[in-house]
């Protein structure tokens, strides 16, 4: 079982810089697909970033350049960097992480939304 959990979210200017973790302890860490998708009221679920257990990552094309997704295996830690945010990034940012896909067909921004795994959320909001 694994049990994502997020911090790191916050409120910042247009142009600023935050960086997003979630802690998702539990076994083959390392070798899952994981990722970030965000939520905002009144839309749908957007896929921002995967990573699969061989060190692929996509990226939605509203953040290329702007997001960096990566892993520390030995804290268990998925981390999401976000630099020159705008306010169109504003919303609820939840990890996910799947029960049994590694790597692959089953490893993208859209599967991502329906993995076993996902947290509570932290808040990112960006003022213009």
């Amino acid at each position: 079982q694994v049990q994502p959990v997020e911090s790191g979210g916050g409120s910042v200017q247009a142009g600023g810089s935050l960086r997003l973790s979630c802690a998702a302890s539990g076994p083959t860490f390392s070798s899952r697909c994981m990722g970030w998708f965000r939520q905002t009221p009144g839309k749908e679920r957007e896929g921002v970033t995967v990573l699969d257990g061989y060190g692929k990552i996509t990226y939605a094309d509203s953040v290329k350049g702007r997001f960096t997704i990566s892993r520390d295996n030995a804290k268990e830690t998925l981390y999401l960097q976000m630099n020159n945010l705008k306010p169109e990034d504003t919303a609820m940012y939840y990890c996910a992480v799947s029960r049994s896909c590694h790597s692959g067909v089953c490893c993208n921004a859209r599967s991502l939304l329906d993995f076993d795994y996902r947290g509570r959320g932290t808040q990112v909001t960006v003022s213009s």
